[in-house]
C-alpha cells in the first residue's frame, strides 16, 4: 500500500530505489552499582573502548585521506574530526570517571548518564548547527558501548532482491531485474563514519528520522549532491528492507511502495531533474551577468578553509561569509591551548585565501554566544534565560578584547596573501562600531611594534538586527561594506526564536517589515555608492533571487550547492523590468502571495 512520510528537503532531486535499512544502533544498557573496588576496572573498560574507537575513527580518517575528492567529500573528514575530538573531551571523559567513582555507576550506565547532560547542553543552544552535533555525540557514545559490548554491526541483513516482471511502461524505473536497482538508505540517524562506509556502495538517496538542515547527513549528501530527506521522524520504522521508496529532496517527502502512477510520475520528474543538472553544471564558467547588462557576484558561505575547495568548483567568485566560530568549536580535547591562538587562526585564514585563488574573502570574527560551549564552560539556564538577545557575537568578542585581538591579528596578517573583507557580526550601537574599530587599530598597532607583515582590509558589518537596518547612515560612515544576515534579522524582527518550533512556522523571510529592512538597506547603500551583500538563506532561495535583484542587490552569498541555481535565475533576469515589480512587492500586504504567483 503506498503511503508518504514527510520530513525536511536537505538535498535537491528524486532518487528512486529499493530501501536498505540499518538498524537502530540504540542499544540497552545495564544498570548497576559496582562496589569501591571494581572502580579502576570499570574506568579501564572506558579507557579502552575510547582507545579502540579512537583507532577505528584514525583508520577511516586515514581511508578518507587516501580518497580523491569525488569518493570522499571533504565534509567528511571533517566530520570524522569532529567525532575525534567529542571522543576525547574533557566534558565526557571527566564526568563519565565522576558518576563511577562518586556514584559508583557500571561503566555503561555513566556513559549514558553523562550523554544525556551533555546532551541538553546542546538542546539549549540557540546555533542550529552547533545544536545538531548533538547527534555526532550519540553516535560516539554509541560506538563506545558498542566497543565494550563487543558488537559492531550497523546494516540490517539484506533480503534477496525480489524480481520483477519485465516492465509494460518504460516511465516505470522499478521494471525489470530488481537486482540491478538503485539502492536508498533508511536509517534512524547516520554517523560520518557509517557515510563513509555506505559511500562505497552508492546509494541514490538518504532517508534518517532525526536530523535537521545542517546535520551531518545533511551537509555530506549535499555535497555529494544526493538527494535526502532527514527529519522524517519514523521512517526507519514504517518502511520496510527491499521496499521500493521513493525521495522528493525538493519537497521533504518519502513515498513507500508507490503505485504505477505516481512511479511513472517521479520517473519523470527524475528525468527532468537529471536534465536540469546537467544544464545547470554548464553554467559554471559563465558570468552571472543578467539580460539588461547587469553583473552580479556569487559568493559562497563556508565553515573551514578546505570548504573553499567546492566554493571554487561551484564557480564562486569569492567567500561572501567564512564563519570564523568553526575554527573555536571542539577545543577541549587539545588542552594545551583552549582556543587556536593568533599562529592557528593566521594559518586557516592564509589557506582560504590561497584556497580562492586570488579572489576575495569575507572573513566574520567569530559569532558565538554563551550558550555555545567553545570553553566547555556552559553558562547555566538562569544567567541566560535568553540566550539569542544575551553576550554573543561582537558583544561577547568586545567582553574578551585579548581573544578578540589574538583574532584581528590573524586576519590581518593572513591578508597580506590576498583580499580579505573582514566583516562584524551584530553591531547595534555607535559605541560598539567605535570600540570594535578602535580594537582593529590597536591590533595594527601590536603588529607594528612587532614588525609583522599584514594587509590591508575591507572593513564590513553584518545588518542583522533592526537597529542596525534603521541607523544605516551611522554604519555607513564606519564601514566600506555591509552584508544582510537575513537569518538573524527574520528572528529579531518577527521576535521568533528560530530555535523553538513552536513558533517556527511563524519565521516568514516575506513578510513586509523584513523585506522593508532588506530593501531600505540595498537602497542605502547604493545611494551612498557603498557594496552590500546577503548572506543568509535568503540568498540561495531562488524564489527571491528575482526580488533582490530587483531592489537592486548584486552580491549574493551562499551555500556553495545552490550558486548554479541562483545564476540560473540571473541569467534569466532583467533588472529594469523587475524594479518596478519588486516595488510592487514591497507595497503588497502579502508579499508571499505575490511573490509566488508571479
Amino acid at each position: 500500500m503506498t503511503f508518504a512520510v514527510h520530513g525536511l528537503p536537505v538535498a535537491r532531486g528524486i532518487a528512486i530505489g529499493r530501501a536498505v535499512l540499518v538498524v537502530s544502533s540504540r542499544i540497552d544498557v545495564a544498570h548497576y552499582f559496582i562496589k569501591p573496588e571494581e572502580i579502576d576496572t570499570e574506568i579501564d573498560r572506558v579507557r579502552t573502548a575510547r582507545n579502540a574507537v579512537a583507532d577505528e575513527l584514525a583508520k577511516l580518517q586515514t581511508n578518507v585521506a587516501l580518497m580523491g575528492p569525488n569518493d570522499a567529500p571533504h565534509e567528511l573528514a571533517a566530520l570524522l574530526e569532529v567525532h575525534q575530538m567529542l571522543l576525547q573531551d574533557e566534558a565526557l571523559t571527566g564526568g563519565v570517571k565522576h558518576w563511577i567513582t562518586d556514584r559508583l555507576y557500571n561503566a555503561e550506565w555513566a556513559l549514558t548518564t553523562q550523554l544525556e547532560i551533555i546532551a541538553r547542553q546542546f538542546d539549549e543552544m540557540e546555533d542550529e548547527y552547533l545544536r545538531e552535533r548533538k547527534a555526532d555525540l550519540e553516535q560516539v557514545v554509541e560506538r563506545l558501548l558498542h566497543r565494550m559490548k563487543g558488537t559492531a554491526a550497523v546494516l540490517a541483513p539484506s533480503p534477496p532482491r525480489r524480481k520483477r516482471p519485465a516492465a509494460e511502461d518504460d516511465d516505470d524505473p522499478t521494471a525489470g531485474d530488481g537486482i540491478d536497482a538503485p539502492l536508498v538508505l533508511i536509517a534512524h540517524d547516520l554517523s560520518p563514519a557509517d557515510m563513509l562506509q555506505f559511500k562505497k556502495s552508492v546509494f541514490a538517496g538518504f532517508v534518517t528520522d532525526v536530523g535537521g538542515r545542517t546535520s551531518h547527513t545533511a551537509i555530506v549528501a549535499r555535497s555529494m549532491d544526493i538527494p535526502a530527506v532527514v527529519g522524517a521522524r519514523t521512517a526507519s520504522q514504517l518502511v520496510r528492507q527491499d521496499d521500493w521508496v521513493i525521495i522528493d529532496g525538493d519537497a521533504g517527502v518519502v513515498i513507500v511502495d508507490p503505485s504505477p502512477i505516481i512511479l511513472a510520475e517521479y520517473g519523470f520528474k527524475q528525468r527532468q531533474g537529471d536534465l536540469e543538472r546537467g544544464r545547470l553544471a554548464r553554467l559554471r564558467h559563465k558570468p552571472a551577468v543578467t539580460l539588461d547588462g547587469q553583473r552580479v557576484d556569487l559568493l559562497a558561505n563556508i565553515e573551514m578553509p578546505e570548504d573553499t575547495v567546492g566554493a571554487v568548483k561551484a564557480g564562486a567568485v569569492g567567500v561572501g561569509l567564512f564563519r570564523s566560530e568553526f575554527l573555536f568549536m571542539g577545543r577541549e580535547s587539545q588542552r594545551q591551548t583552549r582556543l587556536p591562538d593568533e599562529e592557528e587562526q593566521y594559518q586557516a585564514y592564509k589557506r582560504a585565501v590561497e584556497g580562492m585563488q586570488g579572489m576575495p574573502v569575507t572573513i566574520r570574527t567569530i559569532d558565538v554566544g554563551a550558550d555555545k560551549p567553545i570553553d566547555g564552560k556552559v553558562a547555566s539556564k538562569q544567567e541566560h534565560l535568553n540566550p539569542a538577545l544575551g553576550l554573543r557575537a561582537i558583544r561577547w568578542s568586545l567582553a574578551d578584547p585579548a581573544m578578540f585581538l589574538t583574532q584581528l591579528r590573524a586576519i590581518l596578517r593572513a591578508a597580506a596573501h590576498g583580499e580579505i573583507h573582514l566583516l562584524i557580526p551584530m553591531l547595534a550601537h555607535v559605541s560598539e562600531i567605535r570600540q570594535t574599530l578602535s580594537l582593529i587599530d590597536f591590533a595594527r598597532s601590536e603588529l607594528d611594534s612587532r614588525g609583522a607583515v599584514y594587509g590591508k582590509v575591507k572593513l564590513g558589518a553584518m545588518i542583522e538586527i533592526p537597529a542596525a537596518a534603521l541607523t544605516l547612515k551611522t554604519f555607513l560612515k564606519y564601514f566600506d561594506f555591509l552584508s544582510i544576515g537575513t537569518n538573524d534579522l527574520i528572528q529579531y524582527t518577527l521576535a521568533i526564536d528560530r530555535a523553538d518550533e513552536a513558533v517556527a512556522h511563524l519565521y516568514d523571510p516575506a513578510h513586509p517589515a523584513v523585506l522593508k529592512l532588506v530593501a531600505d538597506t540595498i537602497a542605502e547603500c547604493r545611494r551612498q555608492g557603498k557594496s552590500v551583500a546577503v548572506c543568509g538563506e535568503m540568498a540561495g532561495d531562488v524564489a527571491f533571487t528575482r526580488l533582490l535583484l530587483g531592489l537592486g542587490l548584486r552580491s549574493f552569498s551562499m551555500h556553495p550547492s545552490r550558486i548554479l541555481a541562483v545564476k540560473q535565475e540571473v541569467l534569466r533576469a532583467d533588472t529594469s523590468k523587475l524594479e518596478v515589480w519588486a516595488k510592487g512587492v514591497l507595497e503588497s500586504d502579502d508579499p508571499a502571495s505575490v511573490l509566488a504567483g508571479s
